[in-house]
């Protein structure tokens, strides 16, 4: 019996030193997409412009990084805010952890080359080599062309300084092991070619993270069985908001809708009082930042449109609201 019980502790010691390597590993070597390229980016008006462009109505940097004001329908950031950092994500949103957007105004990363904002964002790893948590879709943000992050880094580098100096972000056991797994090296695609509305619609919806918000997310991974057909919750003032399905289904997603419906759809946020007003107890509310959308241009939300008709159709009906009793 004692022989028994010296083999069973030190089977568990072994596995346990075992587990204690693994985890070192992962602490110590892991991420591991390589150093930040050395990179310095020239600035030009034309660079300034996309960067901007996508900045604040593709990829919507500053929808997360910046304060938004949740009284608001489609919660629109606080201007005074823009790029300064500082909004949470915790675990009363489904976070493992507290997390806080970065300060992106040349206040927080004025020290940073532009390659290390450059590995930043195209795979989640810091100037101090941690990892980034991936509310920030830097797994999507991979695929985007060098040029088009480069315009990122000279519309960042413009900023007005903001002075918010931004609480360091926590994850829970074990999302404080395992996010260093999850930073991937960058997969950047091609400039899509002049004209080719579907190649430029793919390259514009995975930048602005369709998939993400629109495929039904559970327990740390996304339902690949209803990609684009909505599902995903968010909690918001006053409810709960989910996500509706974009796919070509004719009676639950935009199979019925045309073109010039579906850009209308974010055309009319242009308006910024059609969208920036205040809710009443139990209105209607939606996580989408659709003052920021509805200023890409009616030529890429086409092209949008042209990619959404190419999806698998998908019967999925979702209740964008529910309101808390």
């Amino acid at each position: 019996m004692k022989k028994l019980l010296k083999v069973l502790g030190m089977l568990i010691l072994s596995i346990l030193l075992i587990l204690l390597l693994i985890i070192a590993y992962i602490k110590i070597a892991l991420p591991n997409v390589g150093p930040a390229p050395d990179l310095k980016v020239e600035y030009s008006v034309s660079r300034l412009n996309r960067g901007k462009y996508l900045a604040n109505h593709v990829m919507v940097c500053m929808d997360c990084h910046s304060i938004r004001n949740p009284s608001l329908f489609s919660m629109p950031m606080d201007e005074s805010t823009r790029g300064g950092g500082g909004q949470r994500f915790d675990q009363t949103e489904g976070f493992p952890g507290i997390f806080y957007s970065a300060n992106i105004t040349p206040f927080g990363i004025g020290s940073w080359t532009d390659g290390e904002i450059y590995r930043a964002i195209t795979t989640g790893v810091r100037k101090n080599g941690k990892p980034l948590f991936p509310v920030m879709p830097y797994h999507n943000f991979g695929y985007a062309n060098p040029e088009d992050i480069k315009s990122i880094i000279v519309y960042l580098r413009s900023l007005p300084p903001k002075e918010n100096r931004v609480p360091e972000s926590s994850a829970d056991f074990p999302m404080n092991i395992l996010l260093n797994t999850i930073p991937q090296k960058a997969k950047p695609l091609p400039v899509p070619p002049a004209g080719d509305s579907l190649a430029k619609g793919y390259y514009l919806s995975t930048l602005a993270s369709c998939y993400d918000c629109h495929t039904p997310f559970e327990n740390g991974k996304y339902d690949k069985n209803f990609p684009f057909a909505g599902g995903r919750s968010f909690p918001v003032l006053g409810g709960k908001a989910t996500s509706v399905n974009i796919t070509p289904d004719n009676e639950t997603g935009l199979g019925k809708w045309t073109r010039e419906m579906f850009i209308q759809r974010f055309t009319g946020y242009r308006d910024s009082a059609m969208a920036n007003r205040a809710l009443k107890p139990g209105e209607y509310q939606s996580i989408m930042p659709w003052t920021m959308y509805a200023l890409m241009t009616d030529e890429d939300l086409s092209d949008i449109y042209t990619y959404l008709r190419t999806i698998k159709p998908i019967k999925h009906l979702t209740a964008k609201f529910q309101a808390t009793n």
